[in-house]
């Protein structure tokens, strides 16, 4: 149960981080999309461990396979599998933590769910199910290529702990946030960034931060009123990537400081049509997106494997000084700006794939004649 995301384009990730490998199911993709494992695996790689010093040196090539739903490099409609092998686990690293809870993971929760857990890389718990996600975001992303060729995520990391880049009104390009290993388009702010990241990783400590992603190009009318609100499906997205802490879209918490008549956004008419003249809304109004640059936040906390030793306790409930031993990110933030990018082109095709269904179908039409 819980494995699943989306409704018409739905995703399903399976496998573990020790596990023979990890991918995803898809089912709902539109048939004739041409599709090649060469548009998932750039997706992949920006996702990857050992990409710098500043994360993981686990080295896994996360190669993407696929498996089905692709016949002559095109989408055939029924369910893409796709897979990543896993090839350099240590489970050894992981033998002294079968009965030990690691402080701020999810092995005491699991074991108090499911009565067992895979202790090695933290099983399904760990960040390698994602690997999943990002192989499916990058079919999204494809599909919303033909779909809606004017839409664009950009994700980015906008700070590390307390060092902020300053304000970038512009849209940064991918070369731009890829020209630093922490993925900030600011170079100053990136340089101070990393070698915060690296002082913690030097310390056998960990930081956290946060991610900003921006979309535009994005349609008026995606979502949908009340519990499906496209703000709450990228809240649900973002909020179940490990490690993520929290999330904010448009103004977010700082709105409270204003009164509604600073913050509303008027309507004016632009080259004939009616838009925002402001975007403290973050592009989102009444769950359904107005046709502005959708933005939003997400934070995320620092790793929780660290090699300074604490204290914790074991399934009999005896005290232990625990120092991890295996190999973790000392920030989760460069390699989670993929992540987000994924998860949001989940969130934008299903819901276009929604409207579509609803408003712009043959019955629809129909009806709204009558």
């Amino acid at each position: 149960m819980g494995n699943s995301f989306g409704q018409l384009f739905r995703v399903t990730t399976f496998g573990e981080s020790h596990g023979a490998g990890v991918g995803a199911v898809i089912d709902g993709c539109p048939p004739g999309v041409p599709l090649a494992a060469a548009d998932i695996q750039p997706w992949l790689d920006r996702r990857r461990p050992g990409q710098s010093a500043l994360a993981t040196p686990r080295d896994e090539a996360d190669a993407v396979e696929i498996l089905s739903g692709v016949f002559d490099g095109r989408t055939t409609g029924t369910p893409i599998a796709l897979l990543a092998r896993n090839n350099n686990a240590r489970s050894g690293d992981y033998d002294n933590l079968r009965d030990t809870y690691r402080p701020s993971h999810a092995d005491f929760t699991y074991d108090a769910k499911y009565g067992f857990r895979d202790y090695r890389g933290g099983g399904r718990a760990s960040a390698r199910e994602t690997i999943g996600r990002v192989a499916a975001g990058a079919v999204a992303a494809k599909v919303l290529a033909v779909l809606l060729p004017a839409l664009e995520i950009r994700a980015y990391v906008e700070s590390v702990q307390d060092i902020a880049m300053p304000p970038h009104d512009t849209f940064p390009t991918l070369a731009e946030v890829d020209a630093s290993p922490v993925r900030c388009p600011d170079p100053a702010a990136a340089a101070l960034m990393a070698a915060r990241i690296a002082a913690a990783r030097d310390a056998g400590d960990s930081v956290g931060g946060v991610i900003r992603c921006r979309v535009r190009g994005a349609p008026a009318g995606l979502g949908e009123p009340v519990f499906d609100r496209l703000e709450a499906d990228l809240a649900k997205a973002m909020l179940s990537i490990p490690a993520s802490k929290g999330f904010e879209i448009g103004s977010g918490f700082a709105g409270v400081l204003l009164a509604g008549s600073a913050h509303n956004d008027a309507f004016v008419v632009h080259d004939g049509k009616v838009c925002a003249e402001t975007n403290r809304s973050g592009g989102v109004q009444g769950g359904i997106s107005n046709g502005a640059e959708v933005f939003f936040r997400t934070a995320f906390k620092p790793v929780a494997t660290i090699s300074l030793p604490q204290r914790t306790v074991d399934k009999s409930g005896a005290e232990v000084l625990l120092a991890a031993r295996g190999r973790h990110d000392p920030c989760v933030l460069p390699r989670a700006v993929p992540i987000i990018e994924a998860m949001t082109a989940l969130v934008f095709l299903d819901h276009f794939l929604r409207d579509h269904a609803q408003n712009h179908s043959t019955s629809s039409a129909l009806f709204s004649a009558t």
